[in-house]
């Protein structure tokens, strides 16, 4: 049986630039879905209240209204992200463990076909409708930006980066793309039907640029940080604003109607909503609480929803060894918590 929290979201307003925004009310539910194996990113099909969220070795699909689950994609072995084209009826999740797209029917959830990578090291996933192709960035050596056809699969063209951890990508709607450069703190820009790497932007004080958005009614590119996060002109390549926002962010959400960011941290276990007062003016409007661990985020910017998601994990085993990187190891998953947050 699931298990639905309802919690009033306990709002802060913080005004870290002189702005005419105001607090806002959110509130957040709690779902517990169940379900084995851990996550990177989720997808919001908008208008729709379904939510894919990797899981692993596969991908569930879930009612983000009840938290129902409703579907499930197997064979996905360490699956990070997940595109959706909805005109040709195609999702596309990226399967790090075997170097390989799967294509799937979006009614049916059933797999069409698996596209071998060879640049390998999939990871961040988006669709970019102006040059009508699929979007990899891959932490491949070098990094790449690899670009697939949505109709058929078919690779239509790479890029190489100047860094072997690229994250999240945006498109400007009108041929170019944006690339997050974790390590060497910069953004790319490269054009969205040559792949032809454009221009390379630093982004200190920017620390460790992961999720990324763009609005495209004002040229501005959001990246997440490190504790601040940036505001970024996309047509002079400066850092017009910062926002400051909780430790852990890995992903960042986007509602283009009500002009919000939102800022997930999993190290702090929040989310920091900020207003586009204008193209260079940003206000917190609220700090919601979520839960440990939960640093990626997906919006429905139709039905203006915003939705992560966290397993539980309890204790290691006392032989367990020290995990990659000096991180903790963790235990088997206990829970699986799907947060929404709605306004």
């Amino acid at each position: 049986m699931k298990h639905l929290y309802i919690i009033t979201a306990f709002i802060i307003a913080f005004c870290f630039f002189p702005t005419s925004g105001n607090a806002q009310t959110f509130t957040v539910q709690k779902f517990n879905i169940g379900g084995d194996g851990g996550t990177d990113y989720l997808t919001a099909e908008q208008g729709t209240g379904r939510v894919f969220i990797s899981r692993g070795s596969h991908v569930m699909v879930v009612n983000g209204a009840t938290g129902a689950v409703l579907g499930d994609i197997p064979e996905t072995p360490r699956v990070h992200g997940i595109a959706l084209v909805t005109a040709l009826n195609h999702g596309f999740t990226t399967n790090a463990g075997d170097s390989t797209v799967t294509m799937f029917d979006m009614k049916t959830l059933a797999a069409i076909k698996k596209i071998k990578i060879p640049a390998g090291g999939l990871d961040g996933i988006m669709f970019d409708e102006y040059a009508n192709r699929i979007i990899l960035t891959n932490h491949s050596k070098p990094g790449t930006a690899t670009a697939l056809d949505p109709a058929t699969g078919a690779i239509t063209g790479q890029a190489e980066l100047e860094d072997t951890s690229p994250e999240g990508a945006a498109s400007d709607g009108k041929g170019k793309l944006f690339v997050n450069n974790e390590r060497k703190n910069t953004i790319q820009v490269l054009d969205a039907k040559s792949m032809k790497v454009l221009a390379s932007w630093p982004m200190e004080p920017c620390d460790g640029p992961t999720g990324i958005a763009y609005d495209r009614a004002t040229d501005r590119i959001f990246a997440g940080c490190g504790k601040a996060s940036a505001v970024v002109n996309a047509v002079t390549g400066k850092i017009v604003a910062t926002i400051k926002n909780g430790d852990g962010v890995d992903a960042l959400g986007w509602d283009s109607v009500e002009k919000l960011v939102y800022i997930p941290a999993g190290k702090d276990s929040s989310v920091t909503i900020v207003h586009e007062d204008s193209p260079d003016t940003y206000s917190v409007v609220a700090t919601v609480t979520t839960g440990a661990g939960a640093k990626t985020i997906a919006v429905d910017a139709v039905n203006h929803v915003a939705y992560l998601f966290q397993p539980v994990y309890g204790p290691p085993p006392a032989s367990a060894p020290q995990a990659e990187g000096g991180r903790r190891p963790r235990g088997a998953v206990i829970g699986a918590n799907l947060y929404v947050i709605r306004h």
